[in-house]
């Protein structure tokens, strides 16, 4: 069993230089270095991170480079690669590295080259997506399909959603893609409500075949196309991706249509697999491909750049700094680009269900605090909601701003306008406005506390050439490992997620009592909520 983290002597040393940062600003860091935007940034995979506008100097790098070396880093990331069992709890490896290897790749875990057991499902996935592009494939009663209707949660709706979203310039001619994950029926409502059942095909996503949620919504759905074309209609109009052959054949599906991945492929990490069907299908084969070799450069990269300039490992460590030694409880996502709307929450599952975590690897309570909580909105939505909290609030909140140089849109002025607000809000955030200044303006005395801006409100920014499917790729996978990076330092499990299980175990017990007679014991307050919807929810 190894120390508390807050016990070594680095960690110690990490807190002693951070009480050195009391009363410095980055307005002074700047004018003492003018190279210092340069010095503070790093590029790869075609992503330009410009991280200079941190409360940090090469000391701070230094020590922090010596935690993550001390803490093993380099060891783990070798071992994530060698297909080692690094989900301790689970007793499974974390490869979805090996979900982007090119073929002719070799990638062994449990001593099995898994590549082409992947590119055989993603040549299966290949198939099928171009026999649904050619009319090869064709509903029940001879009409092309059209639409394609996602049914999954968590991982199994998130990577996809946001991928489709994040990709729709590149949309394949006459796709459109639907997702459903909520249990509440007004989703499946809404989402269905201008469909026709002969266009639509359904890919209903659970590994096992059982989730609550993903089946009842299933199950909706062979309801709303039988009572349409007839039960045998099922087979045309319905795909799986799960491992459950038994399930799937009884639910009426054709199981050669059937798409599988591992028990090493985790949920939230999945959206490069066969999760990934939806995506293929809205996209197409060649823009899928070149999403993978987005993921496949950056995972090449954070294998083997030197951790100086490794982004991942800047991006964990920036992350943990404010965490653990600045008090920061929360960090922005805030892409200045429409497209990428749904990204903020694919990185709020990503981050929070792989590092929200009480426990290490050997079961004992953490230390210091683990993984911040992710939110974030679109530029320039969010300047006009909650970037006031930012600026002039009491709370320190580190933000991510990505931006692309070329935009997809014709609207060329406008994308100059969405990136000059970009660049100037990490600027106000750095460097704010002092009293002074607003005096030198002429603002009335009794204005003038009111409209300070404080400044030194650290953030990166991430810039891409153009949110295209590579570089979608590339900026997923640069976040996991982030990700990766914090959650070996902190010593926890990043791949697991039991957290998740109390919640749904309880919903199953209260399902059946509201279904029938049955009753459980509860608190006085669940029993109190239970009685009143049993009384009132006729209306």
């Amino acid at each position: 069993m190894s120390a508390p983290l807050n016990t070594s002597s680095v960690w110690r040393d990490l807190q002693q230089h951070r009480q050195s940062w009391e009363g410095v600003t980055l307005r002074q860091l700047f004018q003492d270095d003018p190279q210092r935007a340069r010095n503070f940034s790093a590029e790869a995979c075609g992503l330009y991170l410009d991280y200079s506008k941190h409360l940090i100097n090469p000391e701070t790098l230094r020590l922090l480079i010596t935690l993550a070396r001390a803490r093993h880093l380099e060891e783990r990331r070798a071992a994530m690669f060698a297909g080692e069992r690094i989900n301790r709890t689970e007793g499974r490896a974390a490869f979805h590295v090996a979900l982007r290897a090119p073929k002719g790749h070799v990638m062994r875990t449990a001593g099995v080259d898994v590549v082409p057991e992947v590119h055989k499902v993603l040549d299966h996935m290949a198939a099928f997506t171009r026999s649904i592009h050619d009319g090869t494939w064709r509903g029940a009663t001879g009409q092309p399909i059209r639409k394609i209707i996602n049914i999954g949660i968590g991982g199994s709706y998130l990577g996809p959603e946001m991928a489709w979203k994040a990709l729709r310039p590149y949309r394949h001619p006459g796709m459109e893609l639907g997702f459903i994950a909520n249990v509440d029926g007004a989703t499946f409502t809404d989402v269905t409500a201008h469909l026709d059942p002969a266009e639509t095909l359904f890919i209903v996503s659970s590994k096992t075949f059982t989730t609550l949620e993903t089946m009842t919504n299933a199950q909706q759905a062979r309801h709303w196309v039988t009572s349409a074309l007839g039960e045998a209609a099922v087979a045309r109009h319905f795909v799986a991706v799960s491992t459950n052959v038994e399930a799937v054949e009884a639910f009426g599906m054709d199981t050669g249509h059937m798409f599988g991945f591992w028990d090493w492929v985790g949920g939230r990490y999945s959206m490069d697999s066969a999760i990934g069907l939806s995506t293929m299908l809205g996209v197409g084969v060649e823009h899928f491909t070149a999403m993978l070799a987005g993921f496949h450069a950056m995972d090449n990269h954070f294998q083997t750049a030197p951790l100086e300039q490794n982004l991942p490992v800047l991006m964990g460590l920036l992350a943990l700094w404010y965490n653990n030694f600045w008090g920061a409880q929360t960090l922005a996502i805030l892409p200045y680009a429409h497209d990428l709307a749904r990204f903020p929450a694919y990185l709020q599952q990503l981050q929070m269900e792989s590092n929200g975590k009480g426990v290490d690897e050997d079961g004992q309570p953490v230390a210091v605090d683990t993984g911040a909580i992710i939110w974030g909105e679109p530029g320039t939505d969010g300047q006009h909601s909650f970037y006031q909290l930012i600026h002039q609030g009491t709370r320190l909140i580190p933000c991510d701003f990505i931006g692309f140089c070329q935009p997809l849109s014709p609207l060329a002025e406008q994308h100059e306008l969405l990136m000059a607000n970009l660049i100037a809000q990490a600027e106000a955030l750095a460097f704010g406005k002092a009293a002074e200044e607003l005096r030198a303006e002429g603002v009335a005395e009794a204005l003038v506390p009111f409209r300070v801006f404080p400044g030194n409100r650290p953030s990166s920014v991430l810039l891409g050439d153009r949110l295209d499917p590579h570089t979608l790729g590339a900026l997923v996978a640069l976040y996991e490992h982030s990700v990766f990076t914090q959650g070996v330092i902190w010593g926890i499990d990043s791949f697991d997620q039991w957290g998740v299980e109390l919640g749904k175990a309880l919903a199953q017990r209260i399902v059946a009592e509201l279904q029938s007679t049955a009753r459980h014991p509860h608190d006085a307050s669940t029993a109190t909520l239970l009685q009143r919807y049993l009384q009132r929810r006729g209306g």
